[in-house]
This record gives structure tokens, sequence and C-alpha cells, in this order.
């Protein structure tokens, strides 16, 4: 891979810039991600949107997250992201995701696509994308 992804290191997560919901998510990692392994990039963004027509995904899709692994070589999304970070957090977040990981993807997924439909009524939108925090600043790629 080469151009948006050849300096990533991972996993990065993808998120809806503009999500109330996604970005209270993104804030929720920040805080749990002990060990800052997590990166993160709006999916309205160019590194974003080059890593999902990389993987034949719609750019202009903003209702699912991302995570991308082995320098863009892989991409999980919708539950499996989530389960993902889960694990990563460690603690009580990874033993809350082994228990939602026995669920069917299927089911799963339905979940995450019931509340990804009614996000922005649920939990608000953003006119823009908001800036992150000088303290993290580092850890978002643009």
């Amino acid at each position: 891979m080469s151009g948006a992804t050849e300096n990533l290191s991972e996993p990065v997560v993808l998120y809806d810039g503009v999500c109330g919901l996604c970005n209270s998510m993104v804030k929720f990692v920040l805080r749990h991600d002990k060990r800052k392994v997590f990166k993160f990039a709006a999916l309205q963004g160019r590194t974003a949107q080059a890593i999902l027509r990389l993987h034949g995904e719609s750019p202009g899709s903003l209702d699912t997250m991302y995570v991308v692994l082995n320098s863009g070589e892989r991409l999980l999304s919708r539950s499996d992201a989530a389960l993902f970070i889960g694990r990563e957090l460690g603690g009580g977040w990874s033993t809350l995701a082994a228990v939602f990981g026995f669920l069917p993807e299927s089911l799963r997924d339905w979940i995450y696509n019931r509340i990804a439909r009614n996000r922005y009524r649920l939990f608000g939108q953003y006119q823009s994308c908001p800036l992150p925090d000088a303290s993290v600043q580092e850890r978002f790629l643009e």
C-alpha cells in the first residue's frame, strides 16, 4: 500500500467527524487508551477517504466506524471495529467485548446499523469536525 497508508501507525480509528456519538466515542477511547495505541482520522478527511477507496468502500458513506490494521492492509468495520477497540482498551472493556463477541456478527451489525441510522437524531451533529484538544492532537492524522 502506498500514499495514505504508507506512514500509518496502527491501529487507526476512522469515524464520522461531525457525529456527536462518534466524537463522544473518540473522547472515550482517548480517556481509556492508557497505552495510547489508537490514532484517529475523520471519515471526511483525505486520509480516511483514500484508505476506504483502497478497500473498495464508499468514502461518502459516513454511517460506519472502521479500524485500520497492519499499515492499511486490514479494515474492520461496524461491530467488529467496536469489539476490537474494546479488546485493546483492556480491563472490563475487554471482558465486555468478549461477551458481545459471542453474538453472531449479523446480529451485532444489525444492532450497530440501527444505532448508526439514528445517531444524528439521538446524539446530535456538528456543522464541521471539531478540532482535537492540543494535548491529544498528535493522535489525529489530520
